[in-house]
């Protein structure tokens, strides 16, 4: 008697840790024409408010605005079920938030989760931006400005992300599709522990290219792992940031990004699979093993801002098989380029980079040339098969290892 009594208490724990909260018994509508953000927040609330809950999102296309997931809330998005994004702009408030390696003002994403620790996103549906109209919008504006000789920047044009996670630890995303976000698809900062897993992320590159749709920043992070996911998009598959300009490194709100294992991924069309930049200060212990290539972009992109304090330590790249467009870029990066006044004269540390058994098509190896002052020690290259057109790898560096590169079948051949 007394083990049974224990079992049923187990089982009613459980269940109050496991309460969910399906959006259409509280009144949202399977319609993708009616905006449905009050409802659903008021189901996120009433969970909040009752000790925490799965907010379930059952089959059906639900059209909403920006939501704001609350302590012990979790989304849960089930078969044939798709959140959609609002298009209009106003349906995302404009608050205290960050964006491209700064802390200012802007609009809210359509997932947002502010220090809520043990937050997960389980599917396997769907979370689409829907971010056509914000596209067309952007591509407008940016040829409007060159056509009078001036460039515009990423947040000119107002538009959301699709998941923001800002301060929150233990965070899951798994067996889940993100589609379409309108900016960058998920955006983690100053987040430890974290877990993106199964997750299928695209948005297109035609016929109407999806700007800076990168497909997971991680922006003062510690401890994560990327797995087993497809990533395609119009901008970087996974990009390491933490701060920008020449104060940077000594700002509260910036940091490092440090140990973060991506392994057993597939990457599609992007503008880089791995990127270092253009807003990071200090990258410690990345691993990216284990992947498959599909694209025309390069492996590894170290983005070297002339305006920032940048270190880059101990890079792992292992066991990479298919079709990129170069195996290394290391390359000054001038966009917005702002030292706001200072005197300062950055430059960045580039050390113990390690790029082993690799075994690509490539449209070139790739170049390594920073800036003037950038330092760059113990980078080495081992076991690489790489078939290209263009086989030269420009290198300005002394410092720079090659154990079995064979490029065509033969030793590569380095240029300074």
């Amino acid at each position: 008697m007394k083990y049974i009594l224990v079992l049923i208490l187990l089982i009613s724990v459980f269940k109050l840790n496991a309460q969910q909260y399906d959006i259409t018994k509280f009144g949202a509508k399977a319609d993708s024409n009616i905006i449905q953000t009050k409802v659903i927040q008021k189901v996120i609330d009433r969970a909040a408010a009752k000790g925490g809950g799965e907010i379930i999102i059952p089959k059906g296309t639900f059209l909403s605005g920006a939501l704001f997931f609350k302590k012990k809330t979790k989304l849960v998005l089930q078969e044939g079920a798709v959140l959609k994004g609002s298009d209009d702009i106003k349906n995302y408030p404009f608050i205290a938030s960050r964006m491209e390696g700064r802390s200012l003002k802007y609009f809210a994403a359509l997932i947002n989760a502010y220090q809520v620790n043990d937050f997960n996103i389980t599917g396997p549906g769907t979370i689409n931006g829907n971010g056509s109209k914000f596209w067309r919008t952007f591509w407008t504006h940016r040829d409007s400005l060159r056509k009078i000789g001036k460039e515009s920047t990423n947040l000119e044009v107002s538009r959301p992300r699709l998941i923001f996670i800002w301060g929150s630890d233990n965070v899951k995303i798994q067996n889940v599709k993100l589609r379409n976000a309108g900016f960058w698809t998920t955006h983690f900062y100053q987040c430890n522990n974290i877990l993106v897993e199964n997750t299928y992320i695209r948005s297109p590159y035609l016929p109407i290219p999806a700007p800076s749709t990168d497909g997971i920043d991680l922006d003062v992070c510690k401890n994560v792992v990327i797995r087993n996911c497809y990533i395609s998009v119009n901008d970087d598959a996974i990009a390491i940031k933490g701060g920008k300009g020449p104060t940077a490194y000594q700002l509260p709100e910036n940091g490092i990004v440090e140990d973060v294992l991506i392994e057993n991924c597939t990457f599609g069309i992007a503008h880089a699979v791995l990127t270092l930049g253009s807003e990071c200060i200090h990258a410690k212990n990345i691993t990216l093993r284990n992947c498959v290539v599909d694209n025309n972009c390069p492996i590894l992109n170290l983005k070297m801002r002339g305006d920032t304090f940048q270190l880059y330590e101990n890079i792992t790249i292992d066991n990479i098989t298919g079709k990129c467009g170069s195996v290394i870029s290391l390359n000054p990066w001038k966009q917005f380029f702002d030292l706001a006044g200072s005197t300062e004269k950055p430059f960045g540390t580039i050390r113990n980079i390690k790029m082993t058994n690799i075994k690509v098509e490539a449209n070139k190896f790739g170049e390594m040339n920073g800036n003037p002052l950038d330092k760059l020690s113990d980078f080495a290259f081992k076991n690489l098969h790489i078939t290209t057109k263009n086989p030269v790898l420009k290198n300005k560096y002394d410092d720079v290892k090659f154990d079995n590169v064979l490029v065509n079948g033969e030793p590569i051949a380095v240029k300074k």
